[in-house]
């Protein structure tokens, strides 16, 4: 990569773009806009989730946080006994963060040396807490996914089916957009007046174009 990229501390060889915005944001339906240009996508919880399951390292690390009942009879996590927990106990939250956070990073390495082998310009990390969470350093470039917060509350509650004070909670419990949009090297507005599919046909062109140059 050349000089314009910020120095990754865990992947090499590849350009990684992260693409991060507050929960009811829109960044998964930008995603999946980016994986129908034929872009490689690392859903960064949806892994995390995998790994609670997978990992037993990090499923005893989750016991001794929030107890047995963390995990059902056969083995699948409890997402409610942790939700409940975490959105409203913000030491909890960060104990859980540093439990998961260094093997999501350990197996996006392993996943973007897979994809460095097969050639690909450059791959998508996809992460709701990236700046929170230090995952900003595994990636070259930022795409922020912007949007009001009377929109992302409306979205919540139709897409969850949960009540606007549960909504808000979530929406609470991450940092508020104007802390970290200014990091981001691209921003896409998702407000409903442009449309999503312009933009990140814009921002792609862009990508391809600074793979060809680094």
């Amino acid at each position: 990569s050349t000089n314009c990229f910020r120095k990754r501390e865990i992947v090499s060889l590849l350009l990684a773009v992260g693409v991060t915005g507050n929960i009811g944001s829109g960044k998964s339906t930008v995603c999946k806009i980016f994986e129908g240009l034929g872009v490689d996508i690392y859903y960064a919880d949806a892994m995390a989730k995998e790994l609670y399951r997978t990992d037993a390292a990090l499923k005893q690390g989750v016991i001794e946080l929030f107890g047995e009942s963390a995990y059902d009879v056969n083995g699948e996590l409890v997402k409610q006994v942790l939700s409940e927990s975490i959105y409203r106990d913000p030491e909890l939250r960060s104990a859980l963060n540093r439990l998961v956070h260094p093997r999501v990073f350990a197996h996006f390495k392993d996943w973007c040396d897979q994809k460095r082998v097969q050639g690909n310009g450059y791959v998508i990390k996809e992460a709701a807490i990236l700046f929170e969470s230090g995952a900003d350093k595994t990636v070259d470039l930022v795409v922020g996914v912007m949007a009001p917060l009377s929109l992302r509350l409306k979205r919540i509650v139709e897409r969850d089916g949960c009540s606007e004070e549960t909504a808000m909670l979530r929406i609470k419990s991450q940092a508020p957009q104007e802390s970290w949009f200014n990091r981001c090297n691209y921003l896409i507005q998702n407000d409903g007046h442009l449309p999503l599919e312009s933009q990140v046909l814009e921002i792609h062109k862009a990508l391809l174009k600074r793979c060809i140059e680094s």
